[in-house]
């Protein structure tokens, strides 16, 4: 069943090849097509092209279609294009003619739009809710182990004193900055486009606020064209934020499989968490920050895969759209279960706090010793040539107490201000508004 066919078969092979893996990713948008039906029919009520009696009706088989679907009882038939054909099939086959009335005044185009936005907007919301636990681990490890110091490297050379406290800090900082992506990208998903039709809007006198406001939409897409011309935008400014948090989690994969190996061994974990090799009886492989590593720097892809997907596309639908969804859609599971496992590692993680005192580490307090000279009335110039010199006869005496307490220093982390700062930016999501939403829908009758 194509919404669209008339009176010709299609072409067995044109018709595999265009709906491609359609049927498999639209599952993924399947209860999402159902609450934006609720809102759309009830707007249709209000303007007078369901009667009232009509409205209940498909009301009532809609949430039973909705319940179908999170029981997992719910597929996408062969010969079916999509779920939005899917679910008016079922309608028409249980209600008879009324369910071929859903369609008024939409298209399949601000269907697919309105599906995007509520699935971007719940599955933003887990990964926002996903991204907490890590963060607070971090802040919790970073006060643990605030005192025990660790080499800071620049060009992979041992540079200054860091700390485990500034460690695990720079990446929940990170996750701040992340999370402002994040809400970035959740405010422009959280735009209603429905009622844009095939993206040049309806004759039917569609009331587009009934519908933001029913679905719980911050705002709406005012312009039709350019709802439309949100599709694979939305998606690639989603997977910019993602890329972002990507990119933190894979920096910190990156330290941990250096920390981890024996050359640092700054850190470790228990046996049980790590994998062995089929030769070397020794060995003790972080495979967990490894395959972290490697689906975060797959993840920094996905912005310019849709990039090139849509670049150059003329404004109004193009079915180039519809191959976004193959790497966009499951993406969502897999950074959940990215951050799930790295806070599992982390609450497990075993710290070698007496590091630092390998003598080939003695050179990072050279900073220190300049610093001192300084303070006692040497220019800095002189006491770097100085300590420079000491360090070339073997002189150097390092002076292992680093007792900064400056802001944002060893001995003052801030990290009740990165917790500020991260609550802050969560308490700007509209979650509450939309759960309300959604569970109205589902309960009228």
């Amino acid at each position: 069943m194509k919404l669209w066919q008339k009176d010709a078969d299609v072409n067995q092979r044109i018709d595999q090849f265009t709906v491609g893996k359609d049927r498999e990713m639209d599952l993924y948008l399947a209860p999402h097509d159902v609450i934006g039906t609720l809102a759309h029919i009830e707007m249709l009520e209000s303007i007078g092209l369901l009667e009232k009696e009509e409205l209940t009706t498909l009301q009532a088989e809609l949430k039973t279609i909705h319940a179908e679907i999170l029981a997992g009882n719910f597929t996408i038939q062969d010969g079916i294009e999509d779920v939005h054909s899917q679910v008016e099939f079922m309608l028409t086959e249980r209600l008879g003619d009324l369910g071929k009335k859903i369609h008024s005044g939409r298209s399949r185009n601000d269907q697919v739009l309105v599906d995007l936005k509520l699935f971007l907007r719940d599955e933003l919301k887990d990964v926002v809710e996903t991204v907490q636990p890590l963060f607070h681990r971090l802040l919790t490890l970073s006060e643990q182990y605030k005192h025990v110091l660790i080499p800071g490297y620049t060009h992979y050379q041992v540079a200054m004193p860091s700390s485990f406290g500034l460690w695990f800090g720079a990446y929940a900082e990170s996750l701040v900055d992340d999370m402002q992506m994040l809400l970035a990208a959740y405010k422009i998903s959280n735009k209603n486009p429905l009622g844009s039709a095939a993206g040049y809007g309806s004759s039917f006198p569609l009331n587009r606020r009934i519908t933001t406001d029913l679905l719980g939409f911050a705002d709406l897409n005012y312009n039709v064209v350019y709802a439309q011309m949100g599709r694979g935008k939305t998606e690639r400014v989603v997977a910019q934020a993602f890329a972002s948090l990507a990119s933190t989690l894979g920096k910190m994969a990156q330290d941990v499989c250096l920390y981890n190996s024996q050359n640092f061994n700054f850190l470790s974990f228990p046996k049980e968490l790590t994998t062995g090799s089929s030769i070397m009886p020794h060995k003790k492989n972080p495979d967990v920050f490894e395959l972290i590593r490697s689906k975060s720097n797959k993840m920094q892809a996905l912005p310019t895969e849709i990039a090139l997907i849509t670049t150059n596309l003329a404004s109004g639908y193009h079915r180039d759209l519809q191959t976004i969804k193959e790497s966009f859609l499951p993406v969502f599971d897999e950074l959940k279960d990215i951050l799930i496992i790295a806070e599992y590692m982390f609450q497990h993680i075993i710290i070698n706090e007496s590091a630092i005192e390998d003598d080939k580490y003695d050179y990072i307090f050279s900073v220190e010793v300049v610093n001192d000279l300084v303070s006692n009335g040497t220019s800095f110039r002189d006491a770097y040539k100085q300590v420079g010199l000491d360090i070339e006869s073997g002189n150097f005496s390092p002076k292992k107490e680093v007792n900064h307490s400056h802001e944002g220093s060893i001995g003052n982390l801030q990290n009740e201000e990165i917790k500020r700062m991260m609550e802050a930016l969560l308490n700007q999501f509209e979650f509450e508004k939309v759960e309300q939403a959604t569970s109205n829908l589902l309960k009228k009758s």
